[in-house]
């Protein structure tokens, strides 16, 4: 069954719109570890627009599963990673200007940066993901690097506003995942994905994780985070 990598970056966001201490962080992390969550996924931003370096050390010592920790490839944001020693790390671009991660990692226009990056991770005993395209360029920029695991960004997909538009995404995506995994490479996928669209992904040959935080939180307003967590693993495992 395809694993559910659970992001509660939009916990953090609903507790820093109002500068509170609520809702808590770790609270939120370890009901979606008790309802079926396999990893616990944050990004740590440039501009600590919601999770911050004490949820990031705090979280670290009491999950259950595994933390996948997002970040830049910046030397700051290498350097907590260093010191927190999450069990994954996925390195993504960030513009302070977005309102959500835009696109997927230049692999090949940042080699040397991503590669340095990448083996100083693996080398304290972090996993390290890349978040990229599905592009057999980026894959295969990804793989000389040195990364294990490429998380395909299916932000294209979940944006799509037809069904052909829907479809063509959708075969990239396929395309993607195949040369991933004949390159030796763990296939994960994330971003846009929802409880309307997440099942043909589901389909996609050799995807091991996907990616999930907006739209799990969204549902939990009405259903509560337990229940919206379920939800989601069921369609995982349909």
């Amino acid at each position: 069954m395809i694993k559910l990598g659970l992001n509660i970056d939009h916990v953090a966001t609903l507790r820093q719109v109002r500068g509170a201490r609520y809702p808590n962080l770790i609270r939120a992390a370890l009901v979606c570890e008790e309802a079926g969550a396999d990893a616990i996924t944050l990004h740590l931003r440039e501009d600590r627009r919601h999770i911050q370096d004490a949820d990031v050390a705090a979280l670290r010592g009491m999950l259950q599963t595994r933390m996948n920790l997002e970040c830049a490839v910046t030397d700051e944001m290498i350097g907590i990673a260093l010191r927190t020693r999450p069990h994954d790390i996925c390195l993504v671009p960030e513009k302070r200007e977005e309102l959500t991660t835009e696109g997927g990692l230049d692999v090949a226009k940042h080699f040397d940066a991503v590669q340095r990056a990448t083996q100083r991770c693996l080398e304290v005993g972090i996993r390290v993901s890349l978040f990229i395209d599905a592009d057999e360029r980026q894959l295969d920029a990804a793989q000389k690097a040195g990364a294990p695991v490429v998380e395909i960004h299916t932000g294209k997909y979940g944006d799509a506003d037809s069904v052909a538009g829907r479809e063509q995404e959708l075969a990239r995506i396929h395309r993607a995942a195949v040369h991933a995994h004949a390159l030796g490479l763990q296939v994960n996928a994330g971003h846009g994905l929802n409880y309307h669209n997440v099942r043909p992904i589901v389909e996609v040959p050799h995807i091991a994780e996907l990616n999930i935080g907006h739209a799990i939180i969204s549902e939990a307003v009405f259903i509560g985070l337990e229940q919206a967590v379920k939800k989601m693993k069921a369609l995982l495992a349909a």
